[in-house]
């Protein structure tokens, strides 16, 4: 017989009540975290402001764009003004110290909003 206080959640449905409002109003997010990785869903409003250039040094981040778009800066070098632009289906990949943000989320048709599924490894203490 299997202790069940050792069952963890393994299945996650998308589902709106789920999002949790943030700080930075037009973000909504959900967080799930296993063991050696976590996934942030964001769903963030078109036009949102909020984001600002910012490093882990700790972690990697791998960002999807699901829906809409993403106008953002991401280089190691935290003085270049090269901006890029990814559409639904496309991905980055911020290695640990590799500047990034300073982002416009562009809405698409259906939503208004830009969703991008951020994957931290290890898992980040402050989600």
């Amino acid at each position: 017989m299997s202790d069940l206080s050792q069952v963890r959640e393994v299945l996650f449905f998308f589902d709106d009540d789920a999002f949790e409002d943030t700080e930075r109003p037009g973000f909504r997010r959900r967080v799930i975290t296993g063991d050696e990785l976590q996934l942030c869903f964001w769903r963030i409003k078109g036009g949102s402001s909020g984001s600002f250039l910012h490093k882990h040094d700790s972690n990697e981040q791998l960002g999807i764009i699901v829906r809409g778009g993403l106008d953002f800066r991401c280089s190691p070098d935290p003085d270049s003004q090269e901006r890029k632009v990814l559409s639904a289906g496309d991905c980055y990949l911020a290695y640990k110290g590799i500047w990034h943000g300073d982002s416009i989320f562009i809405g698409d048709d259906e939503y208004d909003e830009c969703w991008i599924l951020d994957i931290f490894a290890p898992p980040r203490d402050d989600l």
